[in-house]
């Protein structure tokens, strides 16, 4: 006889299984249409120490702010508002 289920375990081995919420597009969510190049402190958040810009399946943002996020993040590199690689 099988024993009773716990709460917030599923039948499957007794594994447990969490409900990831979507993540929402923080520029849609603000109604932002333009990204400022110049505005480093919001650009570094999506910019790790190495450098690398942050893909969409991280940061979470829809393909049109990303698109538009990257050309910022270009310019600001070319204004050497922010590094090219990590320290």
């Amino acid at each position: 006889m099988a024993a009773p289920r716990q709460q917030g375990q599923q039948d499957m081995g007794g594994r447990r299984y969490f409900y990831r919420r979507k993540r929402v597009c923080r520029f849609c969510s603000e109604k932002m249409d333009y990204i400022d190049f110049k505005d480093v402190s919001l650009l570094q958040s999506y910019v790790p120490e190495r450098g690398r810009i942050l893909p969409r399946r991280i940061t979470g943002t829809c393909a049109w702010h990303q698109r538009k996020l990257s050309t910022a993040l270009k310019k600001a590199r070319v204004a050497a508002l922010i590094s090219y690689v990590g320290e």
